[in-house]
C-alpha cells in the first residue's frame, strides 16, 4: 500500500534497476551510498580500512606516519571527505579529480607497493557488499554490485593502479588470498588499530565506549583478531554483536526510504574543520609532492 506523500520502500531500488551499471555506475553508487545504505555503507569501508592494518606492509608504515596514531581524528575525517567529495563531485568532474589527485599526491609520497594498492582497493569494493549481505536491510541487486565494481575500477585507474580484477568474484577472490598470504602481527599495525578503536569508542558517550570497543573488537573475524593480537572475545558476545546488526537492518526496512541524501562530511564525526575545508588542503604534505596521474 502506498501512502500519500510517502515515498514507496523500493523508490530507489526501481531507479537504480532503470540505470545501466556499465555506464551510470555513478549515479548508482550515490543512490545506493547516499539513499539506501548511508549508514551500512560508511561501517563496511571503516572496517575495510581497519583491515588493511594487518597487513604489515601498510601497518607498519601508517605507524610510522603517526597520522594514524598521533591525529587519528583528522585522518579519519580527511579519509571520509575526500572519498566523498569524489563520490558526490564525480570522477570526472573538478571537484572530484581534484580530491583524486590531493589522493594521489599522498599516496605518492611514500613508498607504497602496488600489490598493496590494489588489494586496499579491493576492501573497498568487497567489504561494503559483504556488510550488507549480513546486516542491510535488504539484499544489494545485481546492478548495484556491477555499478560498485565498475565505480571503483575507474578510481582504480586514475590512482595509477594496474592489475585490477574484472568483476565481483574476481576481488573478492584476490583479497581473501591477500589476507590469507599476508595478514601478520606488526607492532605499527597493532598501534594504528588501537588507535582507530579508540577513536570509534569516542564517537559514544563515556559510558559506553569500553562496550563499543568490545562491540568492534566482536565484528572481525578471526583471522583479523590474530593479526593484531586480540583476544577472541566470548562467543555469545559475538553473536549478540552480529544479531543487533541484523535487528537493526530488519527495524530500517520498516522505514520510508530516505529523500535527502546523506552526507558523510556533515556528520558529527567529522571534527576537524568546524569552519569548513578546502579539498587541496587535506591530508598530509610531506617533503617530496609528485604530480599526479588523473
Amino acid at each position: 500500500m502506498r501512502i500519500p506523500g510517502l515515498l514507496p520502500r523500493d523508490h530507489w531500488v526501481e531507479r537504480i534497476e532503470s540505470l545501466d551499471p556499465t555506464t551510470d555506475y555513478e549515479d548508482i553508487s550515490r543512490i545506493t551510498g547516499h539513499h539506501e545504505f548511508p549508514w551500512d555503507i560508511q561501517q563496511a569501508l571503516s572496517f575495510a580500512l581497519f583491515r588493511t592494518y594487518a597487513v604489515p606492509s601498510i601497518g607498519r608504515l601508517l605507524g610510522a606516519t603517526e597520522e594514524f596514531t598521533e591525529r587519528t581524528q583528522k585522518r579519519h575525517d580527511d579519509t571520509v571527505i575526500v572519498l566523498e567529495t569524489v563520490l558526490e563531485d564525480g570522477l570526472e568532474n573538478p571537484q572530484g579529480r581534484a580530491a583524486i589527485r590531493r589522493m594521489n599526491q599522498m599516496h605518492g609520497s611514500y613508498d607504497i607497493a602496488g600489490d598493496d594498492m590494489l588489494y586496499v582497493l579491493c576492501t573497498f569494493v568487497v567489504a561494503p557488499v559483504r556488510w550488507i549481505e549480513e546486516f542491510g536491510w535488504r539484499p544489494l541487486t545485481e546492478t548495484e554490485k556491477v555499478a560498485a565494481v565498475q565505480y571503483y575500477r575507474r578510481l582504480g585507474r586514475l590512482m595509477g593502479i594496474t592489475g585490477m580484477p574484472e568483476d565481483l568474484a574476481g576481488f573478492e577472490r584476490h583479497m581473501d588470498e591477500y589476507e590469507s598470504r599476508h595478514f601478520a602481527f606488526d607492532p605499527g599495525g597493532r598501534a594504528v588499530a588501537d588507535s582507530t578503536l579508540a577513536l570509534f569508542a569516542d564517537f559514544y558517550p563515556r559510558p559506553l565506549r569500553r562496550v563499543m570497543r568490545v562491540f568492534a573488537v566482536a565484528l572481525l573475524d578471526a583471522p583479523l583478531r590474530r593479526a593484531f593480537g586480540y583476544p577472541d572475545p566470548p562467543r555469545w558476545v559475538q553473536g549478540l554483536a552480529r544479531r543487533s546488526l541484523r535487528l537493526r537492518g530488519r527495524v530500517v526496512r520498516l522505514l520510508p526510504p530516505r529523500r535527502r541524501p546523506y552526507d558523510p562530511r556533515r556528520s558529527h564525526r567529522i571534527r576537524s574543520y568546524p569552519g569548513g575545508f578546502m579539498v587541496e588542503r587535506l591530508g598530509t604534505f610531506p617533503s617530496s609532492m609528485p604530480a599526479d596521474v588523473a
